[in-house]
C-alpha cells in the first residue's frame, strides 16, 4: 500500500545518504583542506599531494574525519522529505475535498497546487535545516583536524559538539546558517517542483 511504500521510498534514501557520505567523506575533507591550506600555509601542490600527505601524517582513517557528522546530515534529509510527504498530503486532501464539492478545477487551481507544493519542499527544507544544522559545523571542524598542544583539538562527533559549545556558545552550531538556507531552500523548490512537473507530464 501506500503506507509501505513511503516507508520503502524513506528507508532507501536513508541508505543512499549513508553509502554517499561514506564513498564521498575523502573528497569533501580534501577540499576541505586545500581551501584552507590556500588561505594560510600553502602545504599541498594538488589534491593527490594532499591525500598522500594526510595519509603519511594522519593515517588513512582521517580521510573518514566528519563521517559521523556526514550521517547526521542524512537524518536532515530524511527530515525534509517526511514534512514534504505530510504537507503535500495536506494540499492533495484539499484538492480531493473541493473535487467533491463538485468544484470544476481549472488549470490555475492545478498551477496553484504546484505552487504549494514546491513552497511546501522549500519549507520542508528550511524546518530540517534549523533542527540539524549544527552537523555541518562540527563535520567542517573535523575534516579541519586542528592541532591544540601538539594533538588532534577535535577527537569525534560527541566530543567536538561539547567542546565548540564550551568555547564559543550554543549559537556558534548556526554559524553560517543564512548563506546555507538561501543556497538550500531555493535549491529545493526548484529541484521538487521540477520532479513533480515531470511526473505530471509523464502520468
Amino acid at each position: 500500500g501506500p503506507n509501505e511504500s513511503s516507508l520503502l521510498h524513506l528507508l532507501a534514501g536513508i541508505n543512499a545518504g549513508i553509502v554517499t557520505s561514506t564513498a564521498t567523506n575523502p573528497i569533501w575533507l580534501v577540499k576541505t583542506r586545500l581551501q584552507l591550506d590556500r588561505a594560510t600555509k600553502k602545504e599541498y601542490k594538488s589534491s593527490i599531494d594532499c591525500i598522500r600527505k594526510i595519509i603519511k601524517n594522519e593515517g588513512i582513517a582521517a580521510l573518514y574525519k566528519g563521517l559521523s557528522a556526514s550521517y547526521l546530515g542524512s537524518a536532515e534529509s530524511t527530515l525534509q522529505w517526511v514534512l514534504y510527504e505530510q504537507m503535500k498530503g495536506l494540499i492533495n486532501e484539499r484538492s480531493k475535498r473541493l473535487a467533491r464539492e463538485g468544484n470544476v478545477r481549472s488549470q490555475v487551481d492545478e498551477a496553484m497546487d504546484w505552487f504549494a507544493r514546491s513552497g511546501a519542499a522549500g519549507f520542508a527544507k528550511l524546518i530540517a535545516s534549523l533542527i540539524t544544522y549544527p552537523h555541518e559545523v562540527v563535520r567542517t571542524r573535523l575534516r579541519q583536524a586542528p592541532m591544540e598542544n601538539g594533538k588532534p583539538k577535535y577527537k569525534g562527533l560527541v566530543q567536538c559538539f561539547k567542546l565548540v559549545i564550551k568555547e564559543e556558545g550554543l549559537v556558534s552550531m548556526y554559524g553560517g546558517l543564512t548563506p546555507h538556507l538561501m543556497r538550500t531552500v531555493p535549491n529545493s523548490m526548484i529541484m521538487f517542483g521540477t520532479w513533480e512537473l515531470v511526473i505530471k507530464l509523464l502520468s
